[in-house]
């Protein structure tokens, strides 16, 4: 089998220079996104969480978004002692070890009857104004104090059935480096062998003869002088005779001569090893 080497000199020929400016400049891509999800949180059992105290809460299931865990805290009667009779108190709290965790969140009281009036507090919307909020350890919390005034939260439509509904979307911030891409694709394997083998069983197009023996053969001028330096010189090299119509090949049978040379030329899947030097082909006109 045939074997081409290409050195990083030939690949890269007149494109090296001492003009840094002029050499192909490498490239990459910061990409910084979300892995965004969501967690429904059901408080049953409202009226018997209130009068719990100030500071306590109830909190959700530990749930996972973006590698990281996440927890609902809800305060009935409030985080602290600012307003705690006025106000119910919800946020959502790192549940997972980690520093300076970035994230966009998004607090939504359920309306229940059916009319999709929901209270959202969202900070996806103003992520363009202060970026995402930065969560230093685990249990940094997001949310408010002041969520909702409690004696409009008894007598709304987000408290049914002694039943609240939480819902919360976490955007959990990621960031990685991308370089140039490199693709990958199967050839399949060559077969122009076999087209230049069928030329040559042809005749179709020939435009030299060889005489071996007594037997003529055609072949064609650009195949041979692609596959042997012999062939080359002989039919595009400085001695070339424009006229010549026929190469008289001397001390060579001509069985050999057609597998060695003229079907090994043809066939880009074997290495051209040809006997013959350039003194024993004679040109006859």
């Amino acid at each position: 089998m045939g074997t081409v080497r290409f050195s990083s000199r030939d690949l890269s020929a007149g494109t090296a220079s001492s003009n840094p400016s002029s050499s192909i400049p490498t490239t990459s891509t910061s990409i910084t996104e979300t892995v965004n999800g969501s967690h429904e949180f059901k408080v049953d059992g409202y009226s018997l969480s209130k009068g719990m105290g100030i500071g306590k809460y109830v909190a959700s299931d530990t749930f996972y978004i973006g590698g990281y865990a996440w927890a609902i805290y809800f305060y009935p009667d409030g985080k602290s002692s600012e307003d705690n009779a006025s106000y119910v108190s919800l946020f959502i709290a790192l549940a997972s070890e980690g520093t300076d965790v970035r994230a966009l969140f998004e607090l939504t009281l359920m309306d229940q009857s059916g009319k999709e009036r929901h209270k959202v507090h969202s900070h996806f919307g103003r992520a363009l104004e202060s970026g995402p909020y930065t969560l230093k350890y685990r249990g940094s919390m997001w949310g408010y104090k002041r969520f909702y005034k409690r004696t409009q939260l008894e007598s709304s439509d987000f408290l049914k059935d002694d039943t609240l509904l939480i819902r919360c979307c976490v955007g959990a911030v990621k960031s990685h480096t991308e370089g140039p891409k490199t693709y990958t694709i199967a050839l399949p394997p060559s077969n122009i062998g076999q087209h230049f083998g069928k030329l040559l069983e042809s005749g179709k197009g020939t435009d030299v003869n060889f005489e071996v023996d007594g037997e003529i053969y055609a072949s064609h001028k650009i195949v041979l002088a692609a596959r042997s330096p012999v062939f080359r010189a002989q039919l595009f090299g400085p001695m070339k005779d424009q006229n010549t119509q026929c190469i008289k090949v001397e001390d060579m049978e001509a069985p050999v001569f057609k597998v060695l040379s003229l079907s090994h030329a043809h066939n880009t899947h074997a290495c051209l090893h040809t006997h013959t030097d350039q003194n024993k082909l004679q040109k006859t006109i």
